[in-house]
């Protein structure tokens, strides 16, 4: 399946939304530290209701060990700087999509490191800043899985 990835997430509901959706959508979420919360934290668990037991979760401390694990996977980059349409894009399994902060977006040096056509954008109307975070990793993490017609899925 695909790999999620989240850099730096610093709204707990936020990622427990997306432990409860890769527990349904049979995705790899990564989570980059510093985390702006408590990884027991109460919103985390309310939101991931009892899913985390479900989802497939892993930790690391920053961006470099999260890239050493990843060697040899494409990355995506979800941003608002993209030029390209994530809906035009063709993944494969194993692909990752790497989404940044809620408050800051990834930094412009994990951005710039990958090619061009690999940093999309969800598109938005104009003057609009960015939409939800567990909104943003559903809609693209759906749109690859239906690349896939849903396997593994129904």
């Amino acid at each position: 399946m695909f790999h999620i990835a989240l850099h730096e997430p610093r709204i707990a509901p936020n990622t427990g939304n997306i432990i409860r959706l890769v527990a349904n959508n049979g995705c790899q979420l990564h989570l980059i530290e510093p985390l702006g919360f408590d990884f027991e934290e109460k919103k985390l668990r309310r939101a991931g209701l009892d899913y985390q037991d479900l989802a497939n979760v892993s930790r690391y401390p920053d961006y470099e060990s999260f890239l050493h694990a990843m060697d040899g996977y494409r990355i995506f980059a979800l941003t608002t700087k993209g030029q390209h349409n994530y809906a035009d894009a063709v993944y494969c399994p194993g692909d990752v999509l790497l989404f940044g902060s809620e408050t800051a977006g990834l930094p412009a040096s994990i951005r710039d490191a990958l090619p061009a056509g690999q940093r999309l954008r969800i598109p938005m109307l104009p003057n609009n800043r960015s939409m939800n975070l567990s909104n943003a990793v559903a809609l693209v993490s759906y749109e690859a899985w239906r690349q896939q017609a849903f396997a593994g899925g129904f």
